[in-house]
């Protein structure tokens, strides 16, 4: 009796997968920049906290001088955990994307609906002016991505080999 030999290598056969086409690759680049703006971000955050702290003072000036003296510390660590959080997300969803997860385009949709949210609630909230001036940076690069996420043949890609 004779056996079939298979093959000894540990790689699976390459699926036919299309390439990425340029519009999924713009939205990847995209999400990196945002990435990266989200990090820029997060240190304007953190070097404008005492404006930012001003500006909480004059809109609640009922505050007192130690819920003043411990907004400092909780605006740094708030800054830091949603950027972070942020940064993971705009990663996780640019990977998925350019491995054609059709989850990953619906997701950063999503994700770019509460970010419009978070950069309206962000323009009224008493912040520091960089703070205001910085969050349309981070909003164009979803925008930019969003947009490209859902042409047709960014589409066509995330239906995989029909």
């Amino acid at each position: 009796m004779q056996y079939q030999s298979y093959p000894t290598g540990a790689q699976m056969p390459e699926l036919d997968r299309p390439s990425v086409p340029s519009q999924v690759r713009a939205a990847v680049g995209a999400m990196y920049a945002g990435a990266a703006a989200t990090v820029v971000g997060v240190v304007i955050e953190i070097l404008t906290v005492g404006a930012t702290k001003s500006a909480i003072e004059k809109r609640s000036p009922h505050l007192t001088a130690s819920q003043l003296t411990t907004t400092g510390p909780a605006l740094i660590i708030g800054s830091v955990i949603s950027g972070l959080i942020a940064v993971a997300a705009w990663i996780l969803i640019a990977r998925a994307c350019q491995r054609g997860h059709a989850w990953a385009r619906t997701t950063g949709t999503a994700l770019f609906g509460l970010c419009t949210v978070e950069a309206i609630g962000a323009a009224l909230s008493p912040v520091a002016v960089a703070v205001k001036a910085w969050w349309p940076v981070i909003w164009l690069a979803g925008l930019v991505a969003v947009i490209f996420l859902w042409q047709r043949a960014s589409t066509q890609f995330f239906r995989g080999p029909q």
